[in-house]
This record gives C-alpha cells, structure tokens and sequence, in this order.
C-alpha cells in the first residue's frame, strides 16, 4: 500500500487491523535539534530527504498565509487590508498543488493542507494582549477580519482542490494552553463558531477531513470543536495534561495525530516503550496516527531518536498487525545489529552483497528466522 492509503486506513475507526500505521513527522525538527543531530553525523538534508533518511512517510505541508502586521483599530485594518488577502498567495498555493497533484496521487505521500484559524489570525494582526482586548473593544472588526479571512480560506480550498484532495486541513488556533483554551465558550460561539460552520461544510463537500492544531490542554476545547464540524485534532500535548485514551473514551469519533510524549525521548528505550504501550490501546482502534507531540526538542541526541524510530516501527507495525514489516539483523556471532531493516529493503542489502547474515522475524520473536545469502532468502 502506499503512504497515502496506509494514512487514510489509519484514520478510519474502526481500522483494519492487517494495514500496519503510518509513521509521520507532522512537523519539522526545531532548527536546534538540527544542529545537534548534525553534530552527531547526520547528513545536511531537506526536510523531505531526513524523512528518507529515517525512513518515515512523507507527510507534506501545503499552506497559504494571509499577510500581517499589527493593527490598533479598523482604521488600521482598512488600510493594510489590500496587502493581506492577495491573489498572488491564492496563485502561489494552486501552483504548488498542481505540482503535487500527479505524485500525490499515485499515493507517495500524504498533504497536510494548512490554514490560519480565526482565532490564530485576528492575534497575528492586534499581537497577543490586543487581541484578548480585542473581544471586548473591537467586536465589530472582530467579525470583519474573520468574515474576510473566511472568504480567503474558501477560495484557498476551491483552488487547491481543483488539483488535488488534501489528506486532511490542519487549521491553526493554539487557542489552548496547560490549563485550558484562552477564550471562553460564549467567546468561541460569538466569534468563531459562525466561520467554523463555513469552513466544516466547504471541507466535507470536497471530502478533506477537518483537523484542528491547538497546543496545551484541549479538553474543553474538544467538545465546541466537534459541534461545529471539526473532526480531529492535533497535536495533544501530554505535558498540558491532555490524555488521548481519555478524549477517546468521551468522544468516540475523535480522530487524533500526535499524542506521543516528547519529553520521554532522551529517558530511554524502557520509557519511550512505557509511551508507547500508553498509546496502544487508541493506536489499534483506529482513528489516531501516534507522532512526536509538537517537535523533537534538542535534548534528544541522534541516537536517541533513532531509538524513537525503532520502536515506532515495531509498535506501528508488529504491535498493531500481529505481523512484523521490520527485521532485526543477528550477525553470525549471535550479537544483535543495532539497525532495523525494512522487509522491503531485503532485496536492497542483498543486492549490496550481504550474505550469511540472519535476519529476525518477526520483531522480539525467536519463532522464525531468514538467512540471507547473496543469491536469495530461505526460511532456516
């Protein structure tokens, strides 16, 4: 299967059980992880040949970005308006998905469609204090400037979709933090509910499933989400305190990405093992694709997160298939190599020559083992 039907399997619920999990990054690595990781011997690479070179899906970003700079009162607004919601941003994202159009749909990877969110955009324009203020001394712009970023998300998906159906809308809010959403629920339905409803039912004409991207804890959020026809969230921070297990249980259409804790990736393979048997549970249900819960911080060394790869292609794989797509190669000595190899890269080592090696499967199984020789593979 390729990447593309493997994500839209994932997000069924229930799944099917025989179709392994995508293994994604949603986002890049901070710069800073980077530079350490490239210190430690990584290659200097795209962002799209580091995923090759962990070995992960391709999930790509397709955003377009309305401009901003800060307003005072509509005054301001008015006259910056002509430069915010261009026609040259619209063109450049129809470019960029007719590019991808033949390639995405031969399935070789999945579109993440990016939009600013009603909340994330009017805070862009009026800076974080002004536009908390902004509720109560600027109702009225507040309603413009979401009725003119509404029009602008609807023509960005009707340009983009006449070439392609994004594998989902992430829309962007951080409207969360670790205590809870930084609006209130009469906030939310004066102010952003009505442009949700918009946005829910342009989505579900062209069948883009309808994700939403706030940080912190989600828990109250959820509920007014999902009333205005959002389907799915990310990326569940579990240091706010969000359990995904929990907002499963309560919201049983729920669909998730993300979820898996960051700060457990320089503790240790018991650790990061402890994560993801946490996350198993919802990870075979279906509905939820477990990815690093924001990004990899830089306290997480190279060999860490090769670690984190390792047993995210074990639990995304053996642990939710009863099949394993991984080997681990056993030298002749009887010692365990440190890397995990595809199955469909046994050709690959064999044409480079590996021979008399055994190869493990399936995963932490001594049930069967594969000889390699340089001619072909028997089952010893």
């Amino acid at each position: 299967m390729t990447p593309r039907e493997i994500f839209t399997a994932a997000m069924r619920i229930p799944r099917d059980q025989t179709i392994r999990l995508p293994r994604v990054e949603w986002a890049a690595w901070w710069d800073k992880t980077i530079r350490r990781w490239e210190g430690e011997g990584l290659p200097s690479l795209s962002w799209e040949d580091s995923l090759r070179y962990f070995d992960l899906d391709i999930m790509r970003g397709l955003s377009v970005e309305p401009g901003a700079e800060l307003i005072r009162d509509e005054a301001g607004y008015e006259r910056l308006r002509p430069r915010l919601f261009t026609q040259k941003a619209l063109d450049r994202v129809a470019r960029e998905a007719r590019r991808l159009a033949k390639a995405h749909e031969r399935g070789e990877f999945t579109v993440r469609f990016i939009l600013n969110g009603f909340f994330w955009y009017p805070r862009r324009l009026f800076g974080i204090e002004g536009h908390l203020y902004a509720f109560y001394d600027h109702p009225e712009l507040m309603h413009k400037i979401n009725q003119d970023l509404l029009a602008f998300n609807l023509e960005a998906i009707e340009r983009v979709c006449a070439y392609l159906r994004p594998d989902l809308l992430s829309l962007m809010e951080d409207m969360s933090y670790n205590h809870g959403p930084m609006l209130s629920q009469a906030c939310f339905d004066e102010f952003l509910r009505p442009y949700y409803l918009e946005l829910a039912k342009a989505l579900k004409s062209y069948g883009v499933p309808f994700f939403v991207d706030t940080d912190g804890l989600v828990d109250r959020l959820v509920p007014w989400l999902l009333d205005c026809g959002a389907e799915g969230l990310l990326p569940l921070e579990r240091q706010s305190g969000v359990d995904v297990n929990a907002l499963r249980a309560q919201y049983p259409g729920l669909k998730m990405l993300g979820g898996f804790d960051k700060m457990v990736m320089d503790k240790g393979e018991a650790a990061m093992r402890g994560e993801f048997e946490r996350l198993l549970p919802l990870m075979k249900a279906g509905g939820f694709v477990p990815s690093v819960d924001h990004q990899t911080p830089p306290g997480v060394g190279l060999e860490a997160y090769r670690l984190y790869v390792r047993l995210l292609r074990e639990y995304t794989g053996t642990y939710v298939t009863g099949k394993a797509d991984t080997f681990r190669a056993i030298l002749t000595t009887g010692e365990p190599d440190m890397e995990f190899i595809p199955a469909n890269q046994i050709k690959t080592f064999l044409n480079n020559g590996v021979a008399s090696e055994q190869l493990l499967f399936p995963e932490n199984s001594e049930s069967e083992r594969v000889t390699i020789t340089r001619t072909g593979t028997s089952t010893a």
